[in-house]
């Protein structure tokens, strides 16, 4: 196996010496790995929005259970991803990669062979624990590939691929779901091959990283009150910011529908050109933003996360058509909050984590969002059923206050 040393950091790193898409996903592991990207984001998205209606569609099973062997995947999920910072400390780096996926592809096996409510269970276990583990074990491949500014920049153009690819998943799975059983058969199984050509072409990577001193517990182990403490405060700030991607996708949709009264179009509108806006700026704002702190980032992206939360409560007092049109123009200031958290925060957590303990560091954050992502759906539906006078000034409080721990404690990189 190849053993991989980390490059020497760049001496210079002005944004207009970063290289585009191209040349970053080339950088960040080579063509076979922005393919593996792509390709896991294909089967990602094909499989999402039709898992619910395979559960119910296909094998018979109720909403109520089909929900909760999500909700038990998504849970099992979590609960691997310290594991597989571990694993990371160790020194693997491709390998945690390709096992999620081949942890994804049996979980389809799995399904395609389910005939119970144990059987849908324990794929939807399977394909969770692939889905959390993936994102601390993509960051820690591409840390292990570039330094600097240059890395955030391959995260990004990483992320606007993969974006890209559950966007074009999700549109091939909404068209096949209308073939009935047997195409969301055929889909299962599309997904399956997908993950499981995606870890063929990052296994070849076989890239680990060597041992350091700080892979050894014990007495590297940073005192209380420091680097753990101000690890610990990064994650609970992250949690109500983790909150705004259901805000997306659960709040402003019920907004619409419930509050505004207008059509469903509204907030597939909404949604489709946050995923476009996303997918063409990121990169850009992240080269943009290059010169700046990424603490201070992170921090403003919160303040105007909060600004746009305001904006919707006001938007939404307007009522009706109106109503609509101003939510979706807050809306624009909503994507520009996503991109810069989304843009800084792995980025955040790469650059100020210790060579040994960059899996453990990768994993305490995505598990603070895993967990905001899980409690959102609830918290925000019970917010909203009190009144959008309630939901949107808590929740602009809460991010504010995460952006002040950001300020206050998070890492000076």
């Amino acid at each position: 196996m190849t053993l991989l040393h980390r490059p020497a950091a760049p001496t210079v790193s002005p944004a207009a010496e970063l290289p585009g898409t191209a040349r970053l996903l080339g950088i960040a592991g080579g063509r076979r790995y922005g393919l593996a990207v792509l390709v896991d984001a294909l089967g990602a998205g094909l499989l999402r929005p039709f898992l619910l209606l395979y559960g119910v569609g296909v094998l018979g099973l109720g909403v109520g259970t089909t929900g909760l062997a999500l909700s038990a995947g998504m849970l099992a999920g979590l609960a691997a991803v310290p594991l597989t910072g571990r694993w990371i400390d160790r020194g693997a780096r491709s390998l945690p990669v390709a096992a999620t996926l081949l942890v994804r592809a049996a979980g389809v096996a799995v399904l395609l062979a389910a005939s119970d409510a144990a059987g849908f269970t324990t794929a939807a276990v399977l394909l969770g624990i692939g889905s959390q583990s993936w994102p601390t074990a993509h960051a820690a491949v591409v840390a292990a590939l570039t330094e600097g500014r240059l890395r955030d920049a391959a995260l990004a153009a990483g992320r606007s691929l993969r974006n890209a690819g559950l966007g074009a998943g999700a549109l091939a799975a909404t068209a096949a779901t209308a073939g009935g059983t047997g195409a969301l058969r055929t889909l299962a199984l599309a997904t399956a091959l997908a993950c499981l050509l995606a870890a063929g072409l990052v296994w070849s990577l076989r890239l680990t990283t060597p041992p350091t001193a700080d892979d050894r517990p014990g007495p590297t182990d940073p005192p209380a009150g420091q680097g753990r403490t101000g690890a610990g405060l990064l994650g609970l700030a992250n949690l109500p910011y983790a909150f705004c991607f259901d805000v997306l996708e659960v709040a402003l949709p019920a907004l619409l529908v419930t509050t505004l009264h207008v059509a469903p179009a509204w907030s597939s509108g909404i949604f489709v050109g946050n995923t476009v806006l996303v997918i063409t700026t990121q990169l850009a704002v992240v080269l943009w933003i290059s010169r700046r702190s990424r603490r201070s980032v992170l921090a403003v992206s919160g303040l105007v996360l909060a600004v746009s939360y305001l904006g919707f409560w006001a938007a939404g007092a307007l009522g009706g058509t109106a109503g609509a049109a101003a939510v979706a123009g807050v809306s624009v200031l909503y994507t520009a909050g996503e991109i810069l958290y989304t843009g800084t925060g792995t980025a955040l957590v790469v650059a100020a984590a210790p060579p040994g303990r960059l899996g453990r560091a990768l994993a305490r954050w995505e598990l603070s969002s895993g967990l905001g992502r899980a409690a959102a759906p609830a918290a925000l539906t019970a917010l909203l059923a009190a009144g959008p006078h309630l939901l949107w000034p808590v929740l602009a409080a809460a991010t504010v206050l995460g952006a002040a721990l950001v300020r206050r404690f998070g890492p000076r990189v």
